[in-house]
C-alpha cells in the first residue's frame, strides 16, 4: 500500500469513527447490551483499520472467566488483508454482550502493528494461532476453546487442528466465508481492489507487497491439497461453516463448504433469506450471519435467524 492510500485511509477512518459513530442494527442477544454492535462493514472497516493494535471491542479482557452457559471462551480470527480490529468491530461486542470470554490477535502481516494483517504463510498464521490458543487456555483455565474466523481465518484454524494439536483444544469451529478448497485468483485480487491496498503498479503476490497466503488460498495451491487430503475435518470438532452465495472472494462460493459429515453444518445464507445480499466483506458485520455464529456456539438456546435486507459493504439498511 502506497503511503498516500494508507493516510487517506487512515483520515476515512478517523473520521468515521468521530462523526458517524456506530451503527446500530439486527438482533441483539437476550443479555443486557454493554458494547455497542456495528453492523456495516463499511465503517467498521475504517474506525478499526486506524488501530490495529487495539482489540476491538468486548475482547481481550484477560480477567474474563467462562461461565457454565458459554463455558469455552471465544478466539477471533480475522481473514487476508485485516486485522483483529477491522475484522470484528460486530462479532466481539455482540459476543461479548452474550456473555463470551472474547479474545481477538493479529497473525501474519509485516510487522505486530502493520495495518495489514494475515498476509504471511498460512503455515507461520497457524503458529500464531496456536500459541494464542495456549495464552487463552492458561489465563482462562479451561481446556478448550470456540474459534470464530473469517476468510483465510476460516480455514486457517484446520491447519491448527489437523496439524498442531488443536484437535484436543477446539471445541467448535464457525466459518464465515472460509476459503477451505481455495479461490480463483480473481477472486484474490477482488478482494484487495475491495479494500484498496492494491498498487497497481505493484503486484501483491511479488516484491515488496508479497502475499504467501494469496498465493495458498488459490484453489488447487500445493498448500491446500495437504492440507485437505485424508479429509478435511476431524471427528472431535463441531464445524459450522456460514456462507453467502454473494461471494466475490471465495469463488466459486460453494468452495467455502466442508464435505457432509455428522460434525459439520454448511449454511448458506440465502436459503433463509433472500433479501441478504451481503458479500464476501460484509457478511463478518451481517446481523443475519452472526445470528447464525451465535446459534452454531450455543445450539441448546438458539435465537430466531432474523430477515432483512442486507447490502454488500454497507450492511443493513437500518
Amino acid at each position: 500500500m502506497n503511503t498516500s492510500t494508507r493516510n487517506a485511509l487512515r483520515l476515512l477512518a478517523t473520521t468515521a469513527a468521530a462523526a458517524t459513530g456506530l451503527a446500530l442494527s439486527g438482533v441483539q442477544p437476550a443479555a443486557a447490551a454493554d458494547y455497542p454492535v456495528n453492523y456495516h462493514f463499511s465503517t467498521g472497516f475504517l474506525a478499526g483499520f486506524a488501530s490495529p493494535t487495539t482489540a476491538p471491542a468486548g475482547a481481550d479482557d484477560w480477567s474474563c472467566r467462562p461461565t457454565a452457559a458459554h463455558p469455552y471462551p471465544v478466539v477471533l480470527v480475522h481473514g487476508t488483508f485485516e486485522n483483529m480490529n477491522d475484522n470484528w468491530g460486530a462479532a466481539s461486542p455482540l459476543l461479548a454482550d452474550a456473555g463470551y470470554c472474547v479474545f481477538a490477535f493479529n497473525y501474519g502481516g509485516a510487522s505486530a502493528t502493520s495495518d495489514i494483517q494475515g498476509t504471511g504463510t498460512i503455515e507461520s498464521g497457524a503458529a500464531q494461532l496456536a500459541t494464542f490458543v495456549n495464552q487463552v487456555l492458561t489465563a482462562t483455565g479451561t481446556a478448550k476453546v470456540d474459534i470464530v474466523g473469517h476468510s483465510q481465518g476460516g480455514m486457517m484454524p484446520r491447519y491448527y487442528i489437523k496439524n498442531l494439536g488443536g484437535a484436543a483444544t477446539v471445541d467448535k469451529l464457525v466459518a464465515l466465508a472460509p476459503s477451505n478448497n481455495g479461490t480463483t485468483l480473481d477472486g484474490i485480487t477482488e478482494l484487495g481492489k475491495q479494500l484498496g491496498i492494491l498498487d497497481p503498479a505493484n503486484s501483491f503476490l511479488t516484491g515488496s507487497g508479497a502475499c504467501p497466503a494469496c498465493v495458498e488460498q488459490e484453489q488447487g495451491s500445493a498448500f491446500l491439497t495437504a492440507l485437505n487430503s485424508g479429509g478435511e475435518t476431524v471427528p472431535s470438532v463441531q464445524y459450522t461453516v456460514i456462507e453467502t452465495t454473494d461471494d466475490e472472494v471465495v469463488t466459486p462460493y460453494t468452495n467455502a463448504f466442508l464435505p457432509a459429515a455428522p460434525n459439520v453444518t454448511d449454511i448458506t445464507l440465502q436459503n433463509q433469506c433472500l433479501l441478504d445480499a451481503a458479500d464476501h466483506l460484509e457478511i463478518a458485520y451481517d446481523p443475519i450471519a452472526l445470528t447464525d455464529m451465535l446459534n452454531a456456539l450455543d445450539p441448546a438456546a438458539p435465537l430466531p435467524v432474523p430477515c432483512e435486507v442486507v447490502l454488500p459493504v454497507t450492511g443493513p439498511l437500518t
